[in-house]
């Protein structure tokens, strides 16, 4: 299977797998069956392997120019994905109640931290990196794969948020998100939150390797080369 047919099915699957932490019943199940760890570490692995493969599909699809390849577009992605990165090593494993990639234990709602300055930092991550990258491939099977992308994690924003606030009751939500934002840095403007203490030695210096990984896997790997 080659060409657009694998890029398609790729794709379908990926998101199809998505699908799942949506489906509570479907969850559960894996849930009782897996253990809550093993599921965890097997829908990452499935996760993995599908955005692997949908991504090196789309690499193999027909290529069709919608615009060319520019310098600065380039430049944009080396500026992005170190935040974008940031955000994700922040986030995982985090205490934030509102996020999926999160834990909802030991949650401080006076001091949020991660949430203080978004409460989906994973999501966000996302979006950014399928954003830059949008911009900066401009052929059609990326404008699918990356908008694609940019689409589900937006809509995944406004669902996550609307299942939260239902799940924890309004006076429960305003209570916790007193000090949070959405939007990356609305708190912060608004003066709602103020960061207190440094950041995580152990997370940055997480994101500082992730980062350098991939940075120096993405032309072996990936078969471009990331720099301008």
């Amino acid at each position: 299977m080659t060409g657009w047919s694998e890029f398609i099915l790729a794709g379908m699957l990926f998101l199809a797998s998505h699908a799942i932490p949506s489906m509570p019943k479907l969850k559960a199940a894996l849930v009782r069956g897996l253990g809550q760890r093993g599921w965890v570490i097997g829908f990452s692995l499935l996760s993995t392997a599908l955005l692997f493969w949908v991504i090196f599909a789309a690499g193999r699809a027909p290529y069709v120019e919608l615009w060319p390849q520019e310098t600065w577009a380039r430049w944009l992605v080396n500026i992005a994905m170190p935040l974008a990165i940031l955000l994700g090593s922040f986030g995982v494993g985090a205490p934030n109640p509102f996020a999926f990639e999160a834990r909802a234990s030991g949650f401080d709602p006076v001091h949020p931290g991660i949430a203080g300055l978004t409460r989906q930092p994973l999501l966000w991550a996302i979006a950014i990196w399928a954003a830059a990258h949008l911009v900066a491939n401009g052929d059609l099977a990326h404008l699918i794969l990356f908008g694609a992308f940019a689409l589900f994690t937006a809509m995944g924003l406004r669902a996550l948020e609307a299942r939260k606030r239902r799940q924890m009751g309004e006076t429960e939500w305003q209570r916790l998100s007193a000090r949070t934002g959405l939007i990356p840095g609305a708190a912060l403007v608004a003066g709602r939150w103020r960061p207190k203490g440094w950041a995580s030695p152990t997370r940055l210096i997480v994101a500082v390797l992730v980062w350098v990984t991939l940075y120096h896997l993405h032309a072996p790997v990936i078969g471009v080369s990331p720099q301008p």
